[in-house]
Parts: structure tokens; C-alpha cells; sequence
């Protein structure tokens, strides 16, 4: 079986070669991209290479690390739980799953740590599995995972039922409206919960799965009570010193559309992203609004959540527009605004080193400039116990995820169906081909080709599985897709 069908992978590895570390993405099996926006096809091919340079071969197996260089904070292997989640999204798209199953496994053994960052492991290791159409990972995990989330009840539940949280420790300090019952931990455990009740149904243990799907229903209710605010039109962090919510919108408050956890009459959150007032910037989405008095106030720290543009923080709200958008009955934001919101995300990328413009991914960025603080801090006044350039190729969010499973609307579910929805209309791009994307063992290629003149496929929208043609339309649009022996009937 081939794995592309339309693009050649030889032409490709020509064109975008970068630095290899041990591992080509190409032999651990990427799906290749080529799309008339040259940016994201850029920035995609060289996230891969960042990506697969961060995966170590290790005594207990691979797991994928955050930075380069060692890190005081770092456990065992240099891992470092808070970008876990990002990191198992990217990488359930290798065509060789054994990298992100190590990983997932990894974070259960006896001396890593698991929770010393906020993170939603439950949930990334089924949203791979539905990717890989093989369940035996989470399965095997699946007291690990339940002991794992009791335990987050015990260090940082609190007794309304939803998740105390220091922003440091979710990786996000020195953020405006600080430390509390904040958005992210309280819907990473939502997620994760959900993702326990469904693995619990796969076993047949009924008791544990209501257990599980009954807390996730409780955590939905009490994150859209307690965390919204009617007023402000978002949610925000509940301040337990004050008794009440925060007086700022943190682009955190996208984060429970991450999990599809808002109700439908609360989409005009969505109308604050795109205005410059909030948190549209050239460069950003920002961290905090920015009509906030503490907006990109400077602190005796080069790690800043209060306006900077982080990458982990827009890929998670990318992936919460994609679920608003394919999931509510909405008018605030159309397919379009993904796709500008990707292409900014993917011109963040960059450095300018001798007067050459050259793809680079670190920490944080100003958000009108495109400066990369945390490194400009570091070179300038670098700490003693750290390098200089500790953010080099920082692998910290996703990109790649974004395009597959947003730009060209490959969304897997737990059944033996592929749902579509391209992130795009006929308007917004000439051509675009995804060409290899592994689903349940089988090739998938998403095309577009407005004019017809790129492919030689004809002119429209296609889908094909193994090289089969399984969809042919005049636009993109959105399609369930059966796979399996009779899926090219």
C-alpha cells in the first residue's frame, strides 16, 4: 500500500530540509503537505523537524521532550509534563505510533511526574488511539489514568467540585488575572474524565464508566455556572481569596471550547479574539486583553502570561475555534477566520539572523513586533544555571495538528467513520493536499484544487482512501466517510 498517492515524497524532502536530529520525520512517516499558502507550508515541514529532533530514545523507551538542554524544572529524561498534551495531539499523526505510545506510557511509571503541570493526558491519549483505530494503549493504561485523576482530586479539587490552580504551575506565570479556580485545570480534568468514561465503556465496566461520564457532566455545569461571566461575555478565573471571578479576559477563557464544553449561547466570547482592543495583535493572539492595566507589564522574569504571544496558548485556542465552529449553531466566526488566524500563527515563525529571515519557534513573543522575549532576556542577561538558548526549537504547542486536523478538517472519532470539514471555503485557498494520513492502518488524502490546473485531478474538492477517489465535490465541504473493507463503495 502506498502511502501518498498524489504528492512526491522525494521533491519534498529536497525542498524542506532542515537540520536532522536523530530522527527524520520523513521515515517516522509524516503526511506531506503542499498548499498554494507558502508560509504554513513552510512552518509545517519545519514543526515536523523541531518535533522529531525532540523525541529521545531512551532506557524507558521514547518519550518527547520539551527543551533541548537540561532544565533545573525537568524530570527524569528532561520530560517535562505541562506541554504533554500538545505533544501526544502532534504526534498521534506519525505513521509510526510506537513514539507517542512509549510516551504515553512513560508518564505512568513509577518515577515520573505526571502532575506537576496542569495537563490533559486522559484525553490526548484517546483522541491518538482514535487517530490509530487501536486502543490497546489506553486500555493498558486504564487504572494508571483513573489512579492518575484520583489523585488530582486529592491534591487540587476543591469541595465545589472544580480544580484549585497556582498559573505557574500551569505553566502560565506571572499571568494577569493569576492563580485560583482558573479555566485550564479545571477543563483539562473535564476532558479527562470523559476520556476515562469512554475507555471504561470499551471494557465493559459499567460502574466505572457513570462513575466518570457523571463527573464530567457535573465539571461542564459547574465550569459554565462558576467560570462565566454573564457581563463580561467570557470565562475567566475565579479569584477563591476574593470570592469572585477576575476583572480581565485571559485568552485562557477559550480553552472550554477546547473540550466543547460551552453552552450555545455563549459564542460572543469569540468576538473579542479578532479585535485590537483584546487580543488581536500582528503577532499575537495576546495572553491578556489589552485594555488590562497589567497588559504587557514588565516583571523580573523573561516567562510573561500577562499579553505576550505564547504558541502554546494560540495552538489551544486554535483548536477551540475549530470546535466552535464545527460543533455550535453560530454567527460570530466563519471558516475564513481560521484560516487567517493559522497563517498569522504560522508568520510568527521567524527570526531574522545576518539580515536573513529564517523559520525559528522559542517561548513567547511581543505581540506587535514578533521579538522573541523569553530569548531576547536570556541572551541579554543570561542566568547562571541556564543557557542562553534554552528556547531553541521549543516544542511546546502544536502546528502540525492544526493543519490536519483543522485546516484540512480530519477529524477521527472511535468508530470506524472519518468525519471531514475543512477549515477553508472555495475563497480563502488555490490548492491544498494533505497526502498520507494514516486513519485506522489506512491512507487518507484530503485535495483542493480551485482551478483544476494543480493536481490534474479535475477541478474541485477530493477525497481519497489508499488512492481510491471516495468523495469529489465542487466545493469543500463537510463529509462522513466510512472506512474499512467497504469504504470505496
Amino acid at each position: 500500500m502506498s502511502k501518498y498517492c498524489i504528492l512526491d515524497e522525494e521533491k519534498i524532502k529536497q525542498n524542506h530540509s532542515y537540520n536532522l536530529g536523530k530522527i527524520s520525520p520523513f521515515d517516522a512517516g509524516i503526511p506531506l503537505l503542499d498548499i498554494s499558502d507558502k508560509i504554513i507550508e513552510e512552518i509545517y515541514y519545519f514543526r515536523w523537524h523541531t518535533f522529531c529532533k525532540h523525541i529521545k530514545n531512551t532506557s524507558d523507551g521514547y518519550v518527547v521532550t520539551e527543551f533541548f538542554p537540561d532544565v533545573p524544572w525537568a524530570g527524569k529524561h528532561n520530560a517535562i509534563c505541562c506541554p504533554a498534551g500538545h505533544q501526544i495531539y502532534e504526534g498521534r499523526w506519525l505513521h509510526n505510533p510506537e513514539y507517542i505510545n512509549s510516551y504515553a506510557k512513560f508518564w505512568f511509571l513509577p518515577d515520573s511526574i505526571p502532575r506537576s503541570y496542569s495537563v490533559w493526558l486522559a484525553d490526548a491519549i484517546y483522541a491518538a488511539s482514535n487517530v490509530w483505530g487501536d486502543y490497546s494503549t489506553i486500555e493498558f493504561l486504564y487504572e494508571k489514568l483513573k489512579e492518575n485523576y484520583y489523585a488530582w482530586e486529592r491534591e487540587k479539587g476543591l469541595e465545589n467540585g472544580l480544580f484549585y490552580q497556582i498559573d505557574d504551575r500551569d505553566g502560565m506565570e506571572f499571568s494577569a488575572g493569576g492563580s485560583g479556580i482558573r479555566p485550564t485545570l479545571s477543563c483539562y480534568m473535564y476532558g479527562d474524565a470523559l476520556a476515562i468514561s469512554k475507555i471504561a465503556k470499551r471494557l465493559n465496566k459499567s460502574e466505572d464508566e457513570e462513575i466518570f461520564s457523571a463527573k464530567a457532566t457535573s465539571l461542564k455545569k459547574k465550569i459554565n455556572g462558576l467560570l462565566w461571566d454573564d457581563n463580561a461575555e467570557f470565562y475567566k478565573t475565579f479569584d477563591i481569596e476574593k470570592n469572585c471571578l477576575v476583572d480581565v479576559r485571559e485568552l485562557v477563557g477559550y480553552i472550554p471550547w477546547y473540550f466543547n464544553i460551552p453552552q450555545s449561547n455563549m459564542e460572543n466570547a469569540w468576538s473579542y479574539l479578532n479585535d485590537k482592543r483584546y487580543f488581536y495583535a500582528p503577532y499575537g493572539p495576546t495572553t491578556t486583553e489589552q485594555c488590562c492595566p497589567d497588559f504587557m507589564k514588565e516583571f523580573d522574569h523573561e516567562c510573561l502570561w500577562n499579553g505576550p504571544s505564547w504558541p502554546f496558548a494560540t495552538s489551544q485556542t486554535l483548536t477551540a475555534m475549530n470546535n466552535f465552529i464545527n460543533n455550535y449553531k453560530q454567527t460570530t466566526l466563519e471558516k475564513k477566520d481560521y484560516c487567517e488566524l493559522l497563517h498569522l500563527f504560522a508568520n510568527s515563525h521567524y527570526l531574522v539572523e545576518n539580515g536573513k529571515k529564517v523559520p525559528f519557534i522559542d517561548e513567547n513573543l511581543n505581540p506587535f513586533t514578533g521579538e522573541w522575549l523569553a530569548r531576547k532576556i536570556l541572551m541579554d542577561n543570561p542566568p547562571p544555571d541556564q543557557p542562553r538558548e534554552r528556547g531553541k526549537d521549543y516544542n511546546h504547542s502544536t502546528f502540525c495538528d492544526l493543519v490536519i486536523s483543522g485546516l484540512a478538517g480530519i477529524i477521527p472519532t472511535d468508530t470506524d467513520s472519518l468525519n471531514i470539514n475543512p477549515m477553508f471555503t472555495k475563497d480563502e485557498l488555490d490548492y491544498l493536499c494533505v497526502d498520507g494520513i494514516k486513519y485506522h492502518s489506512h491512507f487518507v488524502t484530503v485535495l483542493w484544487d480551485k482551478y483544476g490546473t494543480e493536481y490534474k485531478k479535475g477541478k474541485g474538492f477530493f477525497v481519497f482512501v489508499d488512492g481510491k477517489k471516495v468523495v469529489e465535490n465542487s466545493i469543500p465541504d463537510r463529509f462522513i466517510i466510512k472506512i474499512g473493507e467497504n469504504c470505496y463503495e
